[in-house]
């Protein structure tokens, strides 16, 4: 077995093979240098299909290149050509990932509809069987993607790692002179499960071109190690993401924390930030944080991004943080329209200031953005159109009445193109 990795031995780097995951005419492609792919996951019963459609189109809208959905039972596996079909009807063209533990060989057999509706599968080797059964069962799914073309992601988790292969790792780790600590032999087995499955799979006949790996656990800094190790020891495209971040603000911490070290070390081609979403709480939140945390690293823009100042005692007044607020919301709504007729307006700027200290100089760094009066100044708002000051807004409508302006800039700059 080879050493584990440590940072300064791995030489992280983009994967050389690419990906692609396919549904009528949408093509996703994961890896081989391509933008890292935003993707998500359903948290409805797939056996309730027009629930299932509904959210997928959702996640699909706001953002979501590829959407993960449970085939658990049988009764899922069923509804899940009438998924597709229905997603179909909506103009959602979004590709399938059918998520499969336990019993996938049995489901996508006896169901082959299921099989060809979804357009790739994910595999999670810790799950496939015990045992004799484990071999013969993985490759059940194998064959599966062969004889409909389709891709597949082998998914290790540290929750339910293959024990088989633990009980060897940590054997052969007591037979060290020097022992490796308990964590680095757990890592070491998510790293030999993902690599061993990938072979075992390519061996079957699956060609490296349709495989992509993951290796998640909780704790960031076992994540950071982990994938530094996967991309020092492969070339096949990695889905990164915690595999339970958490709720609220400790989830987008942990995840953002954890991704942007490997993102920005070149690890990682698609990514999703599994939030556990509040009480009725939307799950789309998921594939905006996504989205937010590639864009502010450069790596790739979706929507306009608002510039905000935080506030502090000059600015007493709570309008900048409703102006901020509804901007950002009236941008991420105009996106659907905006992105197939302003090519490169997802790239915009726009600047929410709260008073005069920041706010004139924010603002002319901003394609267009707006100084908002602190407490005691002058009851006007200026506004900066690529750097230079445009009109000056004031009264009860200053926040329709900026959003029509950053409509006819966006019609302006990008419509002409």
């Amino acid at each position: 077995m080879s050493t584990l990795p440590t940072q300064a031995q791995a030489q992280p780097r983009r994967s050389t093979e690419a990906v692609e995951v396919v549904w009528a005419d949408r093509r996703v492609v994961i890896g081989g240098g391509h933008p890292v792919v935003v993707q998500s996951m359903t948290n409805t019963d797939t056996a309730d299909a027009i629930a299932t459609a509904i959210q997928v189109r959702d996640l699909a809208f706001a953002g979501s290149e590829l959407v993960r959905i449970t085939v658990n039972t049988l009764e899922a596996a069923r509804e899940v050509p009438a998924i597709r079909e229905q997603l179909d009807k909506m103009n959602c063209p979004v590709p399938l990932v059918g998520d499969f533990h336990f019993n996938g060989h049995k489901l996508l057999a006896e169901v082959p509809e299921c099989a060809e509706a979804l357009s790739k599968y994910r595999i999670n080797p810790g799950n496939v069987g015990k045992g004799a059964k484990r071999d013969s069962q993985f490759a059940a799914m194998v064959e599966a993607a062969l004889r409909y073309n389709k891709p597949v992601r082998i998914g290790v988790n540290w929750g339910s790692l293959d024990q088989s292969l633990m009980a060897r790792l940590m054997d052969e780790n007591a037979a060290r002179s020097q022992p490796w600590e308990a964590g680095a032999v757990m890592r070491e087995a998510l790293i030999s499960s993902a690599l061993e499955s990938a072979e075992q799979a390519m061996a079957i006949g699956l060609p490296a071109n349709r495989i992509t790996l993951s290796a998640k656990v909780s704790a960031v800094q076992d994540l950071i190690a982990v994938y530094r190790g996967l991309a020092a020891r492969s070339r096949l495209p990695l889905h990164l993401g915690l595999t339970e971040a958490g709720m609220g603000s400790k989830g987008i911490v942990s995840s953002s924390a954890a991704l942007a070290v490997l993102l920005q070390e070149g690890i990682g081609d698609t990514i999703r930030i599994s939030l556990t979403p509040e009480p009725g709480g939307d799950r789309r939140k998921e594939v905006v944080v996504a989205q937010e945390l590639l864009q502010v690293m450069g790596l790739r823009a979706f929507t306009p991004m608002v510039i905000a100042c935080p506030g502090c005692g000059r600015t007493t007044s709570t309008f900048f943080q409703e102006l901020a607020d509804k901007v950002q919301g009236f941008l991420r709504d105009q996106m659907p329209v905006w992105r197939g007729l302003y090519p490169g307006v997802e790239s915009m700027n726009v600047a929410v200031m709260g008073c005069v200290v920041n706010g004139p100089g924010e603002s002319q760094h901003a394609n267009i953005g707006i100084s908002l009066p602190g407490t005691g100044e002058q009851p006007v708002a200026p506004v900066y159109i690529d750097g230079e000051r445009g009109p000056t807004l004031k009264g009860d409508r200053i926040a329709e009445e900026f959003q029509a302006l950053v409509s006819e800039y966006v019609e302006r700059k990008y419509g002409a193109r």
